[in-house]
């Protein structure tokens, strides 16, 4: 998307935002005309804009990957890597190689040949709400415990922050501070 495109889909979405800020019961029809005009230049300006195709899963590293349905990010590559790290866990590590003139080639292929489970350390900050990621995830637990220390450090500090450590699955690892429900209404809703 180029400078111009942006600019000009920006304009016409804060419009849209105006529109319904200025919806009530009361509303004319030629308003609702306008608003329904200015929706679909808004949607021929954002199909202009899209150049790539919609991301077939909701996986962030295999966004147009092969679809797995059963997987929860509909991602097939690192559903097939989880399900080999489970794998391994239960039925312990692969027998070492033997040479290759002895056996024969397996169907399932070699070990090195299996794409390896991802280990990643994520920092996250307490928002108030809920734990959100404040960094890149860290492929070093020391770097990522340093990293959080600064976040500590930092002038504008959550209230909390935590290390999970993401190894086909997500375990809390260390939580600095203290994560209260911060009830984002004034007044406590009343």
């Amino acid at each position: 998307m180029n400078h111009a495109q942006l600019t000009a889909l920006g304009r016409a979405l804060r419009l849209l935002g105006e529109h319904g800020e200025a919806l009530s019961t009361d509303t004319p029809d030629t308003k609702l005309h306008e608003a329904r005009a200015d929706l679909r230049r808004a949607l021929a300006l954002l199909d202009e804009s899209v150049t790539g195709a919609a991301p077939a899963t909701r996986c962030p590293e295999h966004p147009n990957g092969p679809v797995d349905e059963n997987a929860h990010d509909l991602c097939l590559l690192c559903e097939t890597r989880r399900r080999s790290a489970r794998r391994a866990e239960f039925n312990g590590p692969a027998m070492p190689a033997r040479a290759a003139d002895t056996t024969a080639s397996s169907r399932y292929g070699v070990r090195s040949d299996r794409p390896q489970p991802q280990e990643r350390w994520l920092p996250e900050l307490w928002n108030g709400q809920e734990w959100q990621l404040c960094g890149t995830p860290r492929r070093d637990r020391h770097e990522a415990e340093l990293y959080l220390t600064a976040q500590r450090r930092a002038p504008r500090a959550a209230m909390a922050y935590r290390l999970v450590h993401e190894f086909t699955d997500y375990e809390v690892l260390r939580v600095w501070g203290t994560p209260v429900k911060v009830d984002i209404e004034p007044l406590g809703n009343l």
